[in-house]
């Protein structure tokens, strides 16, 4: 299966005035712009996920419905995955993920800096070991057979800019 980890595009800023509760900051227009190119340059390549697994954080769902949309994977394939609000667990996300064929493409939208945690984990096996620049609406993609510690390869980095 292919794993797509998407860190959520750029979202408003941190301000306790206006978002007492980080988790309902929501996408600006830029982010919403930059998660809609991204969803279409990943429709354009054939990468349509199956499912897309999200953080419940608004800009994350936010961004798993432009996803969703914008490859065509549609809005029932989304699903909430409160796993991609924190630091990763590997196993409660493979949970989360569940079997799949190898044919299948799972997307996994959340934050920084567990999205690079998480994909140090699939690739190393260490949270710590790899270190990703991972810009706001930035994908990772990692082929792997089994959604594990040390189970996958890079299949390429859409750093999202412009």
């Amino acid at each position: 299966m292919l794993i797509l980890l998407c860190r959520h595009a750029h979202a408003a800023d941190r301000d306790p005035a206006l978002f007492p509760d980080d988790s309902l900051r929501p996408l600006i227009p830029k982010g919403r712009r930059v998660a809609e190119r991204v969803g279409r340059r990943l429709a354009r390549r054939g990468y349509v996920p199956t499912v897309v697994l999200s953080s419940p954080w608004k800009r994350a769902w936010q961004t798993a419905a432009i996803l969703a949309r914008e490859t065509g994977a549609g809005k029932k394939r989304r699903v909430e995955a409160p796993g991609l609000a924190g630091e990763p667990n590997v196993a409660h996300l493979a949970e989360a993920v569940g079997a799949r064929q190898p044919d299948e493409v799972v997307a996994l939208v959340g934050h920084e800096p567990w999205l690079g945690e998480l994909a140090s984990l699939l690739l190393t096996g260490s949270p710590t070991r790899l270190t990703i620049d991972f810009p706001k609406g930035g994908v990772v993609a990692i082929e792997t057979g089994v959604f594990g510690l040390a189970s996958g390869k890079l299949v390429f980095m859409d750093p999202a800019e412009g």
